[in-house]
């Protein structure tokens, strides 16, 4: 007989999947494992399994690595294991184990004594703004070290003050992070710049402006590549004051977006890691200025990492969707929010280029109709 006085639980709207069902039980993976073709799968699937399990460990080896300059020491040649040991100032024993993990991870390799340098901890120490957002993990690592209280909103992230105090007028007591953390920036922003530029096409463009652009990073990039471009930089004022002065094909306009109409004039603008730092309170009054400002025709530009949507991306819907999160200020979106969102405010024609790097950037075009 039911217990009356006892809600029953509600039942789920759909089935579980047939694949999802035999993961589900013990009995067939025992099978599985003594089944010639399917223990491969079962195996590899384990494998997959345990790299999510061990990922936290992972990250923390790299960041072991990063500050040991592990990757930069053996740059420079292949070194025995007590030559790193000293050069690095970590014990023997314990860098044999850093070692050892970090040639798992496929960043250096140890062939006949020696430890060497692999194209994947090559290109990690060449890519601009890698290292330095690895350095700077720590605060994310310490925001999600309780990841049930974080997720239930009852820790006060210590990301979301971050990059106010470093670039606000708190900077001042902590020139050096200041500088540190300003290079990050910029090196992150050129990666982006550079990318988003190769997905998009200015040559019928007569004045592109970047909205929230900064100090002008991609509009530096953007000139390089189309030196008769007109351009504007949209920003707070405070920030237009550092902002770099590079053309004279350059206007600086103060203002802010969450307070001023965009200002008119350009007949394609930009927004380059802007909408995912921002609530969608924020998104979409300022994607309505947008489109007020272009002329029919007019071409806006989004670039930043999407969230996968129907298709997860691990760059975008782990890592970036946690940091956004964390600094309680934005979100990461899908390319079919923004298209709803775009078209809510009056575009038209939403289109998005095939990514180079998603984990880097990704570009949406829309026009004004």
């Amino acid at each position: 007989m039911p217990d009356l006085g006892r809600e029953e639980p509600p039942r789920p709207p759909g089935r579980v999947g047939f694949f999802t069902r035999i993961a589900l039980s013990p009995r067939l993976h025992e099978i599985f494992e003594r089944m010639p073709l399917m223990n491969r799968v079962t195996r590899r699937e384990g494998v997959a399994l345990f790299d999510v399990v061990s990922g936290f460990v992972q990250s923390q080896v790299l960041l072991a690595v990063v500050e040991f300059r592990l990757l930069h020491i053996l740059a420079e040649g292949a070194w025995r294991l007590e030559q790193i040991s000293l050069r690095s100032g970590l014990a023997e024993d314990r860098l044999a184990v850093l070692l050892q993990a970090a040639a798992a991870l496929k960043l250096v390799k140890f062939r006949r004594g020696l430890w060497h340098l692999m194209p994947r901890g090559a290109a990690f120490i060449t890519v601009p703004g890698l290292e330095s957002m690895v350095r700077h993990h720590p605060v994310l690592y310490r925001d999600l070290c309780d990841p049930v209280a974080f997720l239930k909103g009852q820790t006060e992230p210590e990301l979301a003050g971050f990059w106010p105090y470093v670039f606000g007028p708190l900077a001042r007591e902590d020139a050096g992070l200041a500088a540190r953390y300003s290079q990050l920036m910029a090196d992150s922003q050129r990666t982006v710049a550079d990318d988003t530029l190769r997905l998009i096409d200015l040559s019928k463009a007569k004045r592109l402006m970047d909205v929230g652009g900064g100090t002008g990073a991609f509009l530096r990039q953007a000139a390089a590549l189309y030196p008769e471009l007109d351009l504007t930089l949209f920003d707070l004022p405070h920030v237009l004051e550092v902002a770099d002065r590079f053309s004279p094909r350059l206007t600086l306009a103060p203002g802010s977006f969450r307070d001023d109409p965009i200002p008119e004039g350009a007949d394609v603008i930009s927004l380059v890691r802007v909408l995912y730092d921002h609530p969608d309170s924020v998104v979409e009054p300022l994607l309505k200025k947008v489109h007020a400002a272009l002329p029919p025709g007019g071409r806006l530009i989004i670039s930043e990492t999407f969230g996968g949507g129907e298709k997860p991306d691990r760059a975008c819907d782990v890592y970036f969707a946690f940091y956004t999160m964390a600094m309680c200020s934005g979100r990461t979106r899908s390319p079919e929010e923004i298209k709803q969102m775009l078209e809510k405010a009056g575009f038209v024609r939403v289109t998005k280029a095939r990514t180079l790097r998603p984990f880097i950037t990704s570009v949406i075009e829309a026009e004004r109709g």
